[in-house]
């Protein structure tokens, strides 16, 4: 596909869509007064932005058509944005005869509508109306954001997102690197070398926020990673008690550790969360297909992941969330139907469902020749099959995100018992309160009025940089504390 724009505006958001239509599809953006590009297209796109009204055309073969929109506000972007789309994608909807779950919107953060909207005092029906009107969703996913919106709000009343905060804890280290995996994980053979010199410095970092966040209250914690239990039982034991004498707990409504790879776990490990006021753990099996776990590099069975978490439920964990995956390698629907009857077997209290995103920086995308004859499937019937699980276990959705490049154009949900949601993951979906993050990789978001206004400050990901500049890192904390007023 060739996609031309007459002037830099609102690239990502046609391009996105396009993509959407022709999933795989190679799209190479140029503007006017450049040089068109090497090569043939199946179709030749072009946006060109009037005064008054914009114009998308389309040449192909045998033929060619043109649509446009007068433009309601031209002073007004975000209307100008949203007429564009609209527009874009009515054009592709009729030229390909499809229509996506989630309308034209490219965002990764769909709950944010009915959120505000709710917020502003709209009813259920209302949003629904606004939301199939201006963005074409389905009235599956319709449902879905309003439904999820509502628990959210309802969650996060329980906090004074103003005057807390969350913290979030990095651990980049893994057994191995999954093929899928785009995050800044350090596999242990390599790097475990590191971890001494690592934690020494993500407790100097972690010294340094308890000392400037005194003032305010701390909601939620989240270990995460990479696999936080790649930490031997001591190095986890000191973390956690760190963390528990430079921090206020008087205040904390969650703790979480990502346990994560089943490979990982160990009854010594799960005997250190039991000792410190950890509310939730996962266990992420990604799917209970042995022949896909080996072929993305997950180095554990099915039956460890059985066995871990059979053991977590004897040492008193009562709140254990499960992640998987659909669209992995070679799995269709007869494949995650049997990861969802195991899972059901398990009963977790939560479950997160992630559609496969494939990232430029996973192993899958860098390496994609080596397995162009392995299919990657999902679908309408696979995310349905997937919501019919978690209701059976008694769960309904609580948070909901989109990433660039998912598979399906479909979205993640996370689907929870009641009192058993993920405070953390509302939190860092919706923006409603300030998370420091600390380690390799973290970004700090300092949130404002509710989110209308976000400063980030961001950490280096190399994990060796991180240790040698973490002087820096913590000046990069004093400044934006300072500058953001915090």
């Amino acid at each position: 596909m060739s996609l031309q724009f007459n002037r830099r505006d609102f690239e990502y958001d046609v391009y996105t869509l396009v993509g959407a239509f022709y999933p795989g599809s190679r799209i190479k953006t140029w503007y006017e007064g450049e040089e068109a590009p090497e090569g043939e297209f199946a179709y030749y796109y072009s946006i060109n932005y009037g005064q008054e009204q914009i114009t998308f055309s389309m040449n192909g073969p045998g033929r060619s058509q043109f649509a446009c929109c007068r433009l309601k506000d031209a002073g007004d972007r975000t209307e100008t944005k949203n007429q564009l789309k609209r527009l874009v994608y009515r054009f592709l909807s009729e030229q390909t005869g499809k229509e996506l779950p989630w309308g034209d919107l490219t965002g990764i953060r769909p709950t944010k509508i009915p959120m505000r909207l709710l917020e502003e005092g709209w009813s259920n029906v209302e949003i629904a109306r606004h939301m199939r009107e201006t963005y074409f969703t389905s009235n599956e996913k319709t449902a879905l954001a309003i439904a999820t919106a509502n628990r959210e709000k309802a969650l996060l009343s329980q906090l004074d997102v103003e005057k807390g905060y969350s913290l979030y804890i990095g651990i980049p280290f893994c057994p191995s690197i999954c093929l899928y995996c785009s995050f800044g994980s350090h596999p242990l053979k390599q790097w475990g070398h590191m971890m001494e010199p690592y934690l020494e410095s993500l407790f100097r970092e972690l010294a340094f926020i308890s000392g400037r966040m005194s003032g305010r209250r701390l909601n939620t914690i989240y270990v995460g990673g990479g696999t936080p239990t790649t930490l031997e039982p001591p190095q986890l034991e000191r973390l956690l008690s760190f963390v528990q004498e430079h921090f206020s707990f008087e205040h904390l409504k969650e703790f979480t550790v990502e346990a994560g790879r089943p490979d990982t776990i160990t009854e010594e490990k799960l005997e250190v969360l039991r000792n410190h006021p950890v509310t939730r753990i996962s266990i992420n099996p990604q799917t209970m297909n042995q022949k896909t776990l080996d072929l993305i590099g997950r180095k554990h069975t099915v039956e460890e992941t059985v066995e871990t978490f059979h053991l977590a439920r004897r040492m008193g964990f009562d709140n254990i969330n499960m992640d998987l995956i659909v669209g992995l390698p070679g799995e269709g629907q007869e494949e995650v139907g049997a990861t969802l009857k195991a899972v059901r077997e398990l009963d977790p209290d939560s479950l997160t469902v992630h559609s496969l995103a494939l990232k430029r920086a996973t192993r899958l995308h860098l390496f994609k020749d080596q397995y162009e004859d392995i299919s990657f499937e999902n679908s309408e019937e696979i995310m349905r099959m997937t919501k019919e699980c978690a209701m059976e276990m008694g769960m309904g959705p609580y948070y909901l995100y989109r990433q660039k490049n998912i598979a399906g154009n479909f979205e993640n949900v996370g689907y929870a018992k009641v009192d058993k949601a993920g405070i953390y993951n509302i939190l860092i979906m919706e923006e409603k309160q300030t998370i420091m993050a600390a380690g390799s990789g973290a970004s700090t978001k300092f949130v404002f009025q509710q989110g209308t206004r976000i400063e980030r400050v961001e950490n280096v990901k190399d994990l060796k940089n991180y240790v040698e500049r973490i002087d820096e890192m913590l000046e990069r904390k004093r400044k934006g504390m300072e500058l953001y007023g915090i």
